[in-house]
């Protein structure tokens, strides 16, 4: 197994973590995933106090209204490209810019002059991107990226900006910026001079990455702008936009899509080859470059249905997406101070003996789950565990007549009747059945038959017929059944017709190096982590957001905090993005490709590196307020900035959470559900490393979606946590029963399975490993092929008449071995026709 990120165990990563950024030049501190510097002991006691109330408050909080989407708005996508410390780079573009147009162009104004002379004008720049001195080329750079962010001086509000950006950047486009880019960036990533100078420096800044972060970000705003469907755009821009997909999805940038050429840059980071690479923008690039090749969720539905139809398959029963979108979220777990204040009402009544009995049976009704002994209420000794956070779980402790809770009619919750999700069934669970009733009632078995019914009584008939019913055919499982026929018969089996679509030719260009793009991606995330603790040996992802100089003042040390917490959330909204994305689309073409990146982030540890990320108080991460709204782009090149002070920095926004955290939570416990779904020894995995506690606490956040990906974890392992800690946990229970889909004949519930057994977990790994092995090596490695099922040539004229390459020394001696192995020797015409 590949030890990718240090783990020593699974209580290593349990404590909660205080961690230093910045070193000592800034002064830094993160307390409850919030940075603030050195403040006074008055400004220090308001902090925690506004600390314990947001901590505190959420036991009230409503629903959050969040939509789940590929994507955030597009200002905001294009805000978190730039750090605040790139504040000054927007006017020294706007004057590199100014200097070339007037040098060229009269006193009119960008907006004044017709196409023809902007089209000219940009053909002006691109030729001076071709010049060999490096400060004139970063000129150069400087006013296109002027042009890509909408040539602002000249615009009055952000709308405007957003206009004239979407206009420069499909007319960079037409006169060919984007190829002139991508050689450009080649050139800086084999700049072995800049990477050799970087790895001597003691401490990297903002200026050591001044070339790549303005070439990423006129690629960057490129891609993303591209990519924004806007109905109001003329026929040529969507033809534009199609071409310009299939490009980058495509092997015409070095003989490689796009995003291979990004992931070697992740890779070449993470190897301590080149620190000074600015990886949130990498980072960014590579995630919205996969998004507008592959396309997002909705087209993964759509490509899902279309492949169900081409394979004869019935439709799917629902669209999982318009479902999850309907549903509410569960109440969260009350506070502790609720808890103490009702305990306190109990205890002041003064015939809490003496109940009616018809109390008692209305309680007795309300929930029929009730134990007889409170004592079992209590969480099991795995919730308290002393590596852990000594927060209680007051969701799953019922209280006896708590006192009723008034409520406005408008607030109260109308469940739908039902179910959200149809039920499925699969093939191995109708066998199942049927192996077991026949067992059962007749004392025989007949294998794999599912039709023969013979001698069962009639409701198992009934029970066969409604499993049939229900029974549920993936796409994978018809790719891992043609594989093994391929294996089966490689010579009979036929040619595979395999459609080179842009996610096939992706899979081909980052095949030979997945291994170590997963690792990469893995050692980034884990660097971002809040949890994580900095250590001397970590990979330093905050190089392209640390200014030359280091902050003098408190509050430049705030804003510094603001943006060093921004810079890692981003990070970790983009992996999450990009490992979700391939993962799903790569299950959709062919089952062991998803198969094989799955194995290696298992190998990587990225599962315990998911609960590391839950183990802190996500309600806290979900509504951190890392941002100061007026330095945005483009609001701070349209509008006068106001000062700001300590005050409004501390405030934050006015959001009642922050989308790109709650983004990055569904979409890690969307990869934890993919990575173990199915897989009985990563679904131990998840009880060895103890996150039942940590899904738990998951739940506070009232968040449908986020709550369903959750309960699906916790579903899949409620049978090996014990009868103890069922009992303790029946809302969780109950709330799983409510939400997440009913597999028929699946007691997730209790330990009867088989599968509860000992299990050869190795084993398991291994045979999934073999196959995917032999499936790359079929497809994809041609020079492995099994000599004995090439195919042999038996026609004599086209033997002889193939062209053989002889050596030079043949040549030169050929008279000589004609004499002696020709002339010289006698030859048998009989013996030879004979």
């Amino acid at each position: 197994m590949v030890e990718a990120i240090e783990t020593t165990g699974p209580l290593s990563f349990m404590g909660e973590s205080k961690m230093d950024v910045g070193g000592n030049g800034g002064g830094l501190i993160v307390v409850n995933n919030k940075q603030r510097a050195m403040l006074p002991n008055k400004s220090r006691g308001e902090f925690v106090r506004n600390q314990r109330k947001d901590s505190e408050g959420f036991s009230e909080s409503p629903d959050l209204e969040f939509q789940y989407a590929d994507t955030d708005k597009w200002s905001a996508e294009l805000s978190e490209l730039y750090s605040y410390t790139e504040g000054p780079e927007f006017i020294l573009n706007r004057k590199c810019f100014e200097e070339e147009f007037q040098s060229h162009v009269s006193d009119q104004k960008w907006t004044e002059l017709d196409t023809a002379q902007r089209k000219a004008h940009a053909m002006r720049l691109l030729d001076g991107l071709e010049v060999i001195a490096r400060e004139k080329r970063l000129k150069v750079a400087r006013a296109i990226l002027y042009m890509a962010q909408g040539t602002f001086s000249e615009c009055g509000s952000e709308a405007e900006v957003q206009h004239w950006m979407r206009y420069n950047i499909f007319l960079l486009l037409d006169v060919g910026a984007f190829t002139a880019l991508v050689e450009l960036l080649n050139m800086e990533i084999d700049n072995s001079a800049a990477c050799s100078s970087a790895v001597r420096k003691p401490a990297i800044s903002l200026a050591d990455s001044t070339d790549l972060r303005v070439l990423l970000n006129i690629m960057y705003l490129m891609v993303e702008t591209i990519q924004q469907d806007d109905p109001a755009d003329p026929p040529e821009w969507r033809a534009t936009r199609e071409t310009f997909k299939t490009e980058m999805g495509s092997p015409l940038y070095n003989n490689e899509p796009i995003s291979v050429m990004l992931f070697g840059m992740v890779t070449k980071f993470c190897s301590g080859h080149a620190p000074h690479f600015p990886m949130k923008k990498v980072l960014l690039l590579l995630w919205k470059s996969i998004l507008f090749t592959l396309g997002g969720f909705e087209q993964l539905q759509n490509i899902k249905v279309h492949k169900r139809e081409e394979l004869h398959l019935p439709p799917l029963p629902e669209d999982s997406i318009r479902v999850i979108r309907s549903m509410r979220a569960a109440s969260p777990p009350a506070s502790a101070s609720d808890l103490i204040e009702q305990q306190q009402k109990r205890a002041r009544r003064e015939h809490k003996s003496l109940i009616k009995q018809d109390n008692l049976d209305a309680f007795n009704e309300k929930d029929p789950y009730k134990s007889d002994d409170p004592r079992e209420d209590d969480d099991d000794n795995d919730d308290n565990d002393n590596s852990m956070e000594a927060e209680p779980f007051p969701m799953e402790r019922d209280e006896v007549m708590p006192p009723p809770i008034p409520q406005p009619p408008s607030e109260r919750v109308n469940f739908p009747k039902g179910l959200p999700w149809a039920p499925k069934v699969r093939e191995k669970d109708i066998e199942n059945f049927l192996e077991t009733s026949r067992s059962k009632f007749i004392g025989y078995t007949l294998g794999n038959d599912t039709d023969t019914v013979v001698g069962l009584p009639r409701p198992i008939h009934e029970s066969i017929r409604t499993l049939k019913q229900h029974k549920y055919i993936s796409i994978a499982e018809i790719q891992m059944a043609k594989e093994e026929e391929f294996q089966k018969t490689p010579l009979s089996g036929g040619e595979e017709e395999v459609e080179l679509c842009s996610i096939e030719l992706l899979y081909q260009g980052i095949l030979p190096s997945l291994p170590q793009y997963m690792i990469a991606l893995l050692k980034i995330l884990l660097a971002a982590a809040p949890t994580s603790k900095a250590k001397t040996d970590s990979i330093n992802i905050l190089a392209d957001v640390l200014p030359e100089e280091m902050p003098t003042t408190v509050l430049q040390s705030m804003k510094l905090g603001v943006d060093v917490n921004r810079h890692k959330e981003i990070i970790v909204k983009a992996i999450s993005a990009i490992l979700l994305l391939l993962l799903k689309h790569f299950k959709l073409n062919h089952i062991y490709q998803f198969e094989y990146m799955a194995q290696h982030l298992v190998f990587a540890n990225c599962i315990p590196l998911i609960l590391k990320f839950f183990n802190q108080n996500i309600m806290s991460y979900i509504t951190a307020k890392n941002g100061i709204s007026v330095l945005d782009f483009p609001y701070c090149v349209v509008h006068e900035l106001p000062e700001l002070t300590a005050e409004s920095l501390e405030a934050g926004d006015n959001n009642q959470f922050c989308w790109r955290n709650l983004f990055s939570c569904i979409n890690l416990l969307r990869i934890l559900n993919k990575l173990t779904k199915w897989k009985h020894s990563r679904t131990m995995m998840l009880v060895v490393f103890k996150s039942a506690p940590i899904l738990k606490r998951a739940l506070k956040v009232k968040q449908a979606m986020m709550q369903l990906y959750v309960l699906k974890l916790l579903k899949v392992q409620t049978k090996y946590l014990g009868r103890q800690w069922r009992k303790s946990n029946m809302k969780t229970m109950s709330a799983i029963y409510q939400k997440v889909r009913h597999r028929l004949n699946d007691d997730w519930a209790y330990g009867n399975d088989l599968d509860a057994r000992p299990w050869d977990f190795q084993a398991e790994e291994c045979a999934l490993r073999a196959n995917i092995e032999r499936f790359n090596s079929r497809r994809y490695d041609k020079t492995q092929g099994n000599p004995d099922f090439l195919p042999v040539d038996n026609c004599l004229q086209s033997v002889l008449g193939q062209r053989v390459e002889l050596p030079d020394d043949f040549q030169m001696n050929y008279d000589l071995w004609l004499e002696r192995e020709v002339f010289s020797k006698p030859i048998s015409w009989e013996e030879l026709l004979q």
